[in-house]
């Protein structure tokens, strides 16, 4: 049994299936258009909304808008907080499955 096995480390923000997805698609990409997102992801409009709001909250991502002649084009980049906060939790979930490492 593992003594140092702590839960706690795990990011909330970052875990949830659709929130994971986004980080780990932005740490290769750096900034991705709405449109992608939403088809690399497989995800309605509403639900990504909601997962990139809370990204954003946490000071992971930032959420640009603009218009692209008379289209809206959003843009979401990872921020150095998002991707310091994405590699110390794969580094948590790291430890979790081999803590001796």
């Amino acid at each position: 049994m593992a003594d140092d096995f702590d839960i706690e480390r795990i990011d909330e923000v970052i875990h949830g299936r659709l929130r994971l997805g986004i980080m780990a698609y932005l740490s290769s990409a750096g900034t991705a258009d709405w449109g992608a997102l939403k088809t690399r992801l497989q995800a309605t409009d509403g639900n990504l909304s909601v997962h990139l709001r809370k990204l954003e909250e946490a000071g992971y991502v930032a959420i640009a808008k603009r218009f692209v002649g008379k289209k809206p084009l959003t843009t979401v980049t990872l921020t150095p907080a998002g991707r310091a906060a994405f590699i110390g939790y794969l580094d948590a979930m790291a430890r979790l499955v081999n803590p001796n490492a």
